[in-house]
C-alpha cells in the first residue's frame, strides 16, 4: 500500500513539474497570436474597443461619445479593455488596441493555468494541456473575431470547470458571476456544471449567492439606467438574421463550410470529436461496462452547455455571426482533449486500454491544431484581413476613412453606413445607428416586441420594463453610404475588402 501511495506521489509531482509551464505558454503563444492579427480587426471587434475607449476617456457607457446606449455584448470585456487603457496609457493617450493585446495574454495565461489544474486534478498528460489552449488560441473563427470575447469565454469556461472539479464553491460562485458579465447567455455553463459537481451541489445556495453579489451590481445598473438586463445586442441581432438568409443559426456551418471549407473542418471537427466523446463518456459512465472517468463530471457538463448553448442559438432567431459559434466550439473541443487525455493516461496503468486508440485520439487532435496553424499561417503574417471576414473595407482603410472623416464632419453627425465599429472608434464623431443611437434601438426594441410570440414578447417586456420609450431617435446631418467599385468625385474614400473587393464611401448631406 504504501508503495502505491509512493508511486501515486511520484506522478502527481511529476506532472506538477510538467505542467508548471503551461500558464506561461498559454500567455507566450497568446502574444504571438495576437502580434499577427492585431493589424487585422474587425468592425465589430471595434465596437468593444470603441466602448472601451468611451469609458476609459469620458467615463461614458456607449459607443460615441456623450450619447449613451447599451449595445456592447460582453459588459466584462468592456470593463476589462476600460481599465487595461487606463493601465498602459503611453504619452497622455488612451491606446485600447494595446490593452486588448494585454487581455489576450491574459486570457492565453488563464487558458494555460487552467488546463495546468486539470492536468493535475486528472493526472493528464502534458500534451492534453498543450492542445487544449492551442486548439484555442489557434482556431481561425476565434481569430477572426479578436477584440470581441472570443478568448473570454473560453477562459472563463475553463476556470469555472476547474473549480467545479476541485469542490471549491466560494471561487466557483464567483467565477459564474464572472462568466454571467463576460455574456448572460452563459449561463446555461453554469447551471449544467454546477449540477454537475457534486461539491458545488452540496453547497449550492452559497455558491449563487457569490455569483449574485459579483455579477447583480452590474446587472441592476444596467436594468435601471440604462433599461434593459440584456443588451441591445440581442434585439439587433434578431433583426439583422435575415441577411444571411436562407441560413440560419443551426445551418451556419454549412453555410461556412461553402466559403471556407479547410478552415471550418479544422476549426469544427475538434468539437465535433468532442461530441463524440462525450457520447463514449456518457455511454461508459451510466450504461455498459467500462472504464468510468467519474472526474470528468464536470468537463462532461461542459461539453454538454456547448450542446445546449447550440440549440437554445439555434432556437433564438439570431444569425450564424461566426463568433457565436465559439462558446460550443471550445467547450466541446476541451472535452475532447480531457477525454482523450484520460484515456490516454489510463492506458499506462491499464494493460486492457493499452495500444493505438488512445494515441491516435491524441495524435489525431494535434493533426487539427496544425491544420488550425496552417491556415492560420496562409493568410500572411501578420494579417491584413481575418480568415472568416465580411467586412466592406479592410480595417487599416477603415482608419483612414474615420479619421478623415472626423476631421471633415466638424463637429457634425452622420448616419452609419452600417459598418460602425472601426469607423466610430477613429472618428470619434456623433456617427449613428442602432448600436450608437438609442433612439434608434428602442425603434428596434419595440417592433421585435410586437412581432414576437407571447413567451418571448413576455420576456422582452421584463427586460425593458425600465426603458425610456421616449427617446427619439436623432436626426443626422449627414449620410455616409457604401458601394462597390472606385472613388469618384468630393468626399468619397477609396477602400478595398478581401471580401469585397474595391469600393467606396460617399459623404452626401441629409436634406
Amino acid at each position: 500500500m504504501l508503495a502505491e501511495t509512493d508511486a501515486e506521489r511520484t506522478t502527481a509531482d511529476h506532472t506538477n513539474t510538467t505542467h508548471r509551464w503551461l500558464p506561461v505558454f498559454g500567455a507566450v503563444l497568446g502574444a504571438a497570436v495576437f502580434l499577427v492579427v492585431r493589424g487585422s480587426l474587425t468592425d465589430d471587434g471595434y465596437i468593444t474597443l470603441a466602448y472601451a475607449k468611451n469609458l476609459a476617456v469620458h467615463g461614458e457607457w456607449g459607443l460615441i461619445p456623450g450619447s449613451p446606449a447599451n449595445s456592447a455584448t460582453s459588459p466584462l470585456n468592456v470593463l476589462l479593455l476600460a481599465a487595461l487603457t487606463l493601465v498602459t496609457r503611453i504619452s497622455g493617450g488612451p491606446h485600447p488596441v494595446i490593452a486588448l493585446g494585454v487581455l489576450t495574454v491574459l486570457c492565453g495565461g488563464a487558458l494555460g493555468w487552467a488546463w495546468q489544474r486539470l492536468g493535475r486534478a486528472l493526472a493528464l498528460p502534458l500534451a492534453a494541456g498543450v492542445l487544449g489552449v492551442t486548439l484555442v488560441l489557434l482556431n481561425p473563427f476565434v481569430l477572426s473575431a479578436i477584440g470581441l470575447e472570443v478568448l473570454l469565454i473560453p477562459a472563463v469556461l475553463l476556470v469555472l470547470t476547474v473549480f467545479a472539479l476541485e469542490g471549491r464553491p466560494l471561487l466557483f460562485g464567483v467565477t459564474a458571476g464572472l462568466t454571467i458579465l463576460t455574456r448572460l447567455d452563459l449561463v446555461v455553463f453554469v447551471v449544467v456544471i454546477a449540477v454537475s459537481a457534486p461539491a458545488i451541489r452540496r453547497r449550492l445556495l452559497p455558491a449563487a449567492g457569490w455569483a449574485v453579489l459579483t455579477a447583480a451590481p452590474w446587472f441592476v445598473v444596467s436594468w435601471v439606467a440604462f433599461g434593459s438586463f440584456v443588451p441591445d445586442t440581442l434585439v439587433i441581432k434578431q433583426t439583422q438574421a435575415g441577411l444571411f438568409a436562407p441560413w440560419t443559426y443551426s445551418t451556419g456551418p454549412v453555410m461556412y463550410y461553402v466559403g471556407w471549407p479547410v478552415t471550418v473542418l479544422v476549426s469544427f471537427l475538434p468539437a465535433l470529436l468532442g461530441v463524440v466523446a462525450l457520447a463514449g463518456w456518457a455511454a461508459a459512465r451510466f450504461g455498459v461496462r467500462w472504464p468510468e472517468f467519474p472526474a470528468l463530471g464536470p468537463l462532461a457538463a461542459l461539453a454538454g452547455g456547448g450542446i445546449l448553448y447550440y440549440v437554445a442559438y439555434s432556437f433564438l432567431g439570431v444569425g450564424p455571426f461566426h463568433w457565436y459559434y465559439v462558446a460550443p466550439m471550445t467547450a466541446t473541443s476541451a472535452f475532447a482533449v480531457a477525454a482523450f487525455g484520460a484515456w490516454s493516461a489510463q492506458a499506462r496503468e491499464r494493460p486492457a486500454l493499452r495500444g493505438a486508440p488512445p494515441a491516435l485520439a491524441l495524435g489525431l487532435t494535434g493533426v487539427l491544431v496544425l491544420a488550425g496553424a496552417a491556415v492560420d499561417a496562409a493568410q500572411g503574417l501578420p494579417w491584413k484581413s481575418p480568415v472568416i471576414f465580411g467586412n466592406w473595407a479592410s480595417s487599416t482603410d477603415y482608419a483612414r476613412v474615420g479619421t478623415e472623416l472626423g476631421a471633415r464632419l466638424a463637429g457634425a453627425s452622420v448616419a452609419s453606413p452600417g459598418e460602425i465599429g472601426t469607423l466610430a472608434y477613429y472618428c470619434e464623431c456623433a456617427i449613428l445607428d442602432e448600436f450608437s443611437d438609442r433612439g434608434q434601438a428602442v425603434s428596434l426594441v419595440e417592433q421585435r416586441i410586437a412581432k414576437a410570440n407571447p413567451l418571448m414578447s413576455l420576456a422582452l417586456r421584463i427586460n425593458y420594463h425600465w426603458l425610456d420609450t421616449s427617446v427619439a431617435p436623432r436626426k443626422p446631418d449627414y449620410r455616409l453610404r457604401y458601394a462597390p467599385g472606385p472613388a469618384t468625385g468630393p468626399d468619397s474614400w477609396q477602400v478595398r475588402s478581401a471580401a469585397k473587393g474595391v469600393g467606396h464611401f460617399t459623404l452626401t448631406r441629409e436634406p
